[in-house]
């Protein structure tokens, strides 16, 4: 698969593409500055180039913060399907709390904003555990459009060393943003990078 990750040159930009490339994908990184993105595609083994000059891909990933994420976007012109994998999340006083803003998710403003299909998942997955091995965890994806899902579904199973779950339709964001901020509080609480894991599951 031909992916881009704009914001790739970040913690879990970085992350992703180490995976990614370890499973035998052609990664690009994305960045507003490309410099940074060549260099830091250098130190990866994959290439580099400024956001928007990634060229034809299969499929794009926003990796950015989530405060960057929409003008990330604006003004883009995208030829293949988008991957949300940010979550707003506040921090007041160590404890993590959902964005303000769940009635919408930002995957799906996000989509107000592009002229492609948006798919939206991974916001349960630590970049410090992605970057070091596939983690033992499963992984959500969600998305109105069969192929752009299909697409982030398969780029998920590739990372993980668990599986790739549809969780429904790009509303279900809402809930997988949030869960950002649960595992934050675990984390803490617990001193550690926890995931999740579903039973039942033929």
């Amino acid at each position: 698969m031909r992916v881009a990750i704009l914001g790739g040159t970040g913690k879990f930009g970085r992350a992703l593409a180490t995976r990614l490339a370890a499973a035998g994908d052609d990664v690009l990184i994305g960045s507003r500055d490309a410099e940074r993105a060549r260099d830091v595609a250098a130190q990866l083994g994959v290439r580099g180039a400024r956001n928007d000059e990634v060229g034809e891909v299969d499929l794009v990933v926003l990796a950015v913060e989530a405060g960057a994420a929409l003008a990330t976007v604006s003004g883009l012109k995208l030829a293949a399907p988008l991957l949300s994998v940010a979550a707003e999340v506040s921090v007041e006083a160590g404890v993590a709390r959902p964005g303000a803003q769940q009635v919408q998710s930002l995957a799906e403003r996000v989509s107000e904003v592009v002229d492609v299909e948006v798919a939206a998942g991974l916001h349960s997955l630590a970049a410090v555990k992605l970057a070091a091995s596939p983690p033992e965890q499963d992984v959500f994806v969600c998305g109105d459009a069969g192929e752009p899902k299909r697409l982030a579904l398969e780029l998920a199973a590739k990372i993980v060393d668990g599986r790739a779950i549809d969780a429904g339709p790009l509303a279900t964001a809402r809930a997988l943003e949030a869960m950002t901020a649960v595992l934050l509080n675990v984390n803490r609480a617990y001193k550690s990078h926890v995931g999740l894991r579903v039973t039942g599951l033929p």
